[in-house]
Order: C-alpha cells, then structure tokens, then sequence
C-alpha cells in the first residue's frame, strides 16, 4: 500500500461507507488513458425503483463510466459498491450474478442461437443441479430445474415483446427486435442494478415507447435501479426520475429533469444554448 492510504490498484481504502438506501454507489472513480482523465473523481449513487438517466457529449466519459460500473475496466483510483459491498476488485461475470445487468451500444446477442435459448442464456450460470450425472439420467430435480427456467423465459419473452419471434436466430432479427431480447436477457434474473446503453438507438417510435413501458415496470418493484446512457433527451427527460450530467470526465450537474432543462451549464455544454 502508497503512503497516500491507496492500495497498489489505486482504491482508496479509506473511502466512506455507501449511503444508506442506496443500491449502487460510486465514490471519488477516476480513470486516465495516458494523459487523458477520461473520469474524474465522479461519484453517484442509485437508490432502488429509480431510473437515473446519465447524458452528456461524445467524449464526456459515459461509456467508460459503464465500463468501470460493469466491471469491463478497473478505475484506477476510487471504489464501486453494491449494496454495501465493495465489488471494485470483481470482474465482469462475478457482478452480473451479484445481480449488476448490462446492455450495450452496439447490440450483443448471439447470432446463432434462438431468441429463448439468448434469454435462457441468462440463467445457465446457475446451473442444472448434480453434474453430468444427472443429465446422463435425466434426473426429477434436473428436468424440474430446467423446466421452471423455461417457464422464467417464456414470462419474459412475452413481457419484453418477443414472444413471436422467439424460434427466430437472433441474428436474423431488425435491431430494434434484438434490442428486446438483449434487455429480457438481462431481466431473465430479476437484476439489482439495470445498465442500458443506448436503448433507444435503432428503434422505431412504437418500439421506443414501447421500451419506456417496459423499463418503468421493470422499477416498478422498486427492486431495481436502472442507469441509461441515451443520446435522445427527450427520452431520458420524459422517462428519468434524476438525470446526471457528464462534461469532460467529471459530474456537471445532477437533479430533476425539470432542473436539468433549466441549468445554464448544461444547456452551454451539452444542449448547445448560450
């Protein structure tokens, strides 16, 4: 450990605990390229049943911020916590069990595979239950198991819109489609945080409204916290409950839509007002 009371990964151990209430907190996350500060000491916090909106210019640092939440990049100083835990040293596939979802800019689904087996992919970490010698017998509990996890995705294929095309390839789907299959993978396991990147971009406006329905009833539990990245304002002003504001790597402003629309930085910055 530095003198500075940072571990060599640049976690500072001395960071305060997350705040009560909140599902997901990010404290003081700061990441450089070079000599580039892509974030800088950012900090948010999420409670559950809320949908935070996170906008800002090319090049303000969202994606890298999801990268650093989701576990695809470690910050080089600064923690993230889940539900009271520190998840900063965990990778990528240990947060998405921990309950921690993700979608991307640029749609991942595997092409080959049908649209239920993509949404039944969300569950097979956890596995069937006795190893290969329960399928080699196709035991009671194994075949029980399997069962309630198709019954899971058929509620959620008819949920997120898809049940028609859910022989389909995923690779054959319009990207507005492979969207909603990438979001009922990602709901497949009730998640505790929801990351959306892009949601909207490809689809049509029936399919946009379509999503918003279906993200206010994903919170609707007040289980969830869903974070999205959106370049449509309007989207994310009509939909969001908070809305975060990122301007060259660093938190320019937080607050109601309402107090967003009407914030003269942001509107200099990001909506292009004087």
């Amino acid at each position: 450990m530095g003198t500075d009371g940072r571990a060599a990964t640049g976690v500072d151990l001395a960071a305060p605990p997350a705040p009560a209430g909140a599902v997901l907190s990010l404290q003081h996350v700061t990441v450089r390229f070079g000599g580039i500060t892509a974030l800088d000491d950012v900090a948010l916090d999420l409670r559950a049943g809320e949908v935070c909106g996170l906008i800002g210019p090319n090049g303000a640092g969202k994606t890298t911020l999801f990268d650093v939440i989701s576990g695809v990049r470690p910050p080089e100083a600064g923690r993230v916590v889940l539900d009271g835990t520190d998840i900063t040293g965990w990778g990528a596939v240990r947060r998405a069990r921990a309950g921690l979802r993700r979608t991307f800019q640029r749609v991942q689904t595997y092409g080959w595979l049908s649209t239920a087996d993509n949404v039944l992919a969300g569950l097979e970490w956890e596995g069937g239950g006795g190893g290969l010698l329960a399928d080699l017998v196709a035991s009671p509990t194994r075949r029980r198991r399997e069962r309630a996890r198709r019954e899971q995705v058929d509620r959620v294929l008819e949920f997120c819109g898809v049940d028609s095309v859910r022989d389909e390839p995923a690779g054959s789907l319009p990207i507005g489609t492979a969207r909603m299959v990438e979001v009922a993978r990602a709901i497949v396991e009730r998640p505790r945080v929801l990351l959306l990147d892009e949601p909207t971009s490809g689809l049509e406006e029936g399919e946009v409204e379509r999503l918003a329905d279906r993200i206010r009833a994903i919170r609707g539990d007040e289980s969830c916290a869903v974070l999205l990245v959106e370049h449509d304002v309007g989207f994310v002003m009509s939909l969001c409950d908070r809305v975060v504001v990122l301007d060259l790597g660093r938190v320019l402003a937080t607050g109601r839509p309402d107090e967003i629309q009407s914030n003269a930085d942001v509107r200099a910055a990001y909506l292009g007002e004087p």
